[in-house]
């Protein structure tokens, strides 16, 4: 994919630092929650921040596997390296408190994109996944105009917050309206699995006539498993994030539309307030912890204004 940014060394994490030695800057890190292309945004964010944060060392990491254990272990290596704040999209924050909790008793803790709000952490910088999924679902709602829908939704973890806040948006959105969640199936962020569960879906759920994807992969899966039965157009889709896979679907018809995300801002925004914070100056932190970057809805309207903006983040950040 033309965006595709993810060379081996991200998989073990990509550092980014300015002219000053290293020892002399305090260092601060984004860690995400699997190898995923979504994530090359909020990458170019903590990029332009480092240009404009010269007395720190920003790195940007990804757990050798999508998992809480690997995540939790990658934030122990940091701290035990002399890393001074973390910045954390949970895979699994249900089950990762404790682990979050000894993480925030050495160094400042600030979760994204999926929250853990039992844990001690500082605060939380990303969507308001409700309201993300609030939007998904009145997208559908427009999409079918009163037939009845038998919808299929596909996620990667379907405990992580921003799983089941989505989700539930969605079906605040659709109640009443006709318009069922039938189920939603996980994958665990396995791509294969994405695919090989709506495949699974098609042939086993015939009566299935429009579908979600709830994380950034799981739209272009959709898009494949669809075009290969021949069902492309067939069944109505709205989709999450901005894959270029997605975005082309959404530019010719075959998508409804998709609700995006700033992950730019999470890395950038994200960056600046943890090195405020090291500096003393809390008031970056609202008083319930929570700091929303708003989602927006892309269709076939605005979808090129967006990915010209999309290829100049980007290109800015290079």
């Amino acid at each position: 994919m033309k965006y595709r940014m993810l060379f081996a060394v991200a998989a073990a994490g990509l550092l980014i630092s300015g002219a000053a030695p290293a020892q002399d800057k305090k260092q601060l890190a984004f860690v995400v929650n699997a190898s995923s292309d979504f994530w090359k945004l909020a990458e170019a964010g903590v990029k332009k921040a480092q240009g404009e944060l010269a007395n720190y060392e920003l790195q940007f990491r990804y757990p050798a596997q999508g998992t809480a254990a690997a995540q939790n272990a990658l934030m122990d290596d940091l701290v035990t390296a002399g890393v001074d704040s973390i910045m954390i999209s949970s895979a699994d924050p249900k089950n990762s408190i404790d682990a979050f909790n000894r993480i925030a008793g050495q160094v400042p803790l600030f979760t994204t994109d999926s929250d853990a709000p039992a844990s001690n952490r500082i605060a939380y910088l990303g969507s308001s996944n409700t309201d993300a999924g609030v939007q998904a679902g009145e997208e559908m709602v427009k999409a079918m105009a009163g037939k009845e829908g038998k919808c299929m939704g596909f996620v990667g973890f379907l405990g992580a917050d921003n799983a089941v806040e989505r989700i539930n948006g969605f079906k605040q959105a659709i109640n009443g309206k006709g318009i069922e969640l039938v189920d939603v199936r996980g994958d665990d962020v396995d791509f294969t699995k994405a695919r090989t569960n709506v495949d699974d879906v098609l042939v086993a759920n015939p009566e299935i006539n429009c579908m979600v994807g709830f994380y950034s992969y799981n739209s272009p899966k959709i898009y494949e498993a669809l075009q290969a039965s021949g069902k492309l157009g067939q069944i109505t889709v709205v989709a999450f994030d901005e894959d270029p896979v997605t975005l082309g679907a959404v530019k010719e018809g075959s998508f409804v539309s998709t609700i995006v995300q700033q992950p730019f801002e999470w890395g950038y925004q994200g960056m600046k307030l943890m090195a405020q914070y090291l500096e003393g100056d809390k008031s970056g932190v609202p008083e319930n912890k929570l700091i929303i970057v708003p989602t927006k809805i892309i269709n076939k309207d605005n979808v090129d204004a967006f990915e010209t903006d999309l290829k100049a983040k980007i290109a800015s950040a290079g």
